[in-house]
């Protein structure tokens, strides 16, 4: 039986993680949460079997814990991270990995010369219908690749969904739409799926730009945005994201050289002369799920083999990130910074 503890559960996504370990019992324990809020440690705690409540240096200190789960405000990331790779921690960190390039990059070297099991909490990759555009992509079945669009939206603005703690907390989640602890509103919270969609099947990006507004004036964030892409290989990518979308329509458009493929209501369509059976209808040959990027990380403790994210991946993004709110303060075309 592995051994966990929480730095941080002041996420959103937390009450699902901790769903997640309950219901393997006989793989994992919590033996400890910690959180600059301890009230907020104690509610965790107590849907973790009453584990302990403990400081940072007591849990990565100790011996007995094999990994740790990283949900702690954005902006704390990195001192939360850097010492539990200085002990050797297995760790997954909620995405983003941090809010500046210059953090997430100092990140990386600790989780990469600690030689640990990482994980980042991007689950897009695991969808059927994306691990079938991913191979269409790599096997050229498309052609050259001419532009790309994701998109990835809710109405959780127009929902209030960060002002209740869903049982939880009696706060919510309202941290997450001040930038100073989150480092970015709607565009970059659910942006942060889109991109690691985009960078997975498109590569290395050279220079981003982006528009972005807060159409509640809700919150003291931006609420939605689009932003656009120039990928090393020449294609051209485009993201929407944001809060204030009743439906999240086609949340994927590729066009090739070849051939296309888009989803619609989560059906996959594609045209390629170079597949049989390409012929613009629903192409309905996909793949089991993988599981949820927290799912893999419990695999992953436990000595299954399945694909992870890694630290330099995970940093690149938050890089990219970073330029497209540089490029939609400056109204200009922005390079991310590089590692």
């Amino acid at each position: 039986m592995k051994t966990l503890a929480f730095l941080g559960v002041a996420h959103i996504h937390t009450p699902g993680f901790v769903n997640r370990i309950n219901e393997r019992p006989d793989e994992f324990r919590v033996k400890a949460v910690w959180d600059n809020q301890p009230a907020r440690a104690g509610i965790a705690a107590a849907h973790l079997n009453d584990c302990a409540v403990k400081d940072v240096d007591a849990i990565v200190g100790d011996e007995e814990i094999d990994a740790v789960v990283v949900c702690s405000e954005t902006a704390l990331h990195r001192e939360l991270v850097e010492a539990a790779a200085a002990a050797r921690k297995d760790m997954f960190v909620e995405k983003p990995l941090g809010i500046k390039a210059c953090n997430a990059f100092a990140m990386q070297k600790a989780i990469d010369d600690a030689d640990v099991i990482f994980q980042v909490g991007h689950f897009m990759r695991g969808y059927p219908f994306l691990r079938v555009i991913k191979r269409l992509i790599d096997d050229g079945a498309l052609g050259t690749i001419t532009r790309i669009r994701h998109s990835n939206v809710h109405h959780g603005a127009i929902g209030g969904w960060f002002d209740v703690g869903n049982g939880w907390y009696e706060d919510g989640w309202l941290w997450m739409t001040d930038l100073e602890k989150s480092g970015v509103g709607g565009f970059g919270d659910l942006g942060a799926h889109s991109l690691d969609v985009l960078m997975w099947l498109m590569g290395d990006v050279l220079s981003v730009t982006a528009q972005m507004d807060s159409l509640l004036g809700k919150y003291p964030c931006d609420e939605y945005g689009e932003g656009m892409l120039r990928f090393a290989n020449g294609a051209i990518g485009t993201l929407a994201a944001g809060w204030v979308d009743l439906l999240r329509t086609m949340p994927i458009h590729v066009t090739g050289t070849e051939g296309v493929a888009y989803v619609d209501d989560d059906r996959l369509y594609v045209e390629s002369e170079n597949l049989p059976g390409a012929d613009g209808r629903e192409w309905t040959d996909l793949p089991e799920a993988l599981p949820h990027a927290f799912e893999l990380f419990l695999d992953a403790l436990v000595g299954q083999d399945v694909p992870l994210i890694s630290a330099k991946e995970a940093a690149d993004r938050t890089a990219v990130m970073e330029a497209f709110y540089l490029a939609a303060e400056s109204n200009t075309w922005v390079q991310p910074q590089r590692s």
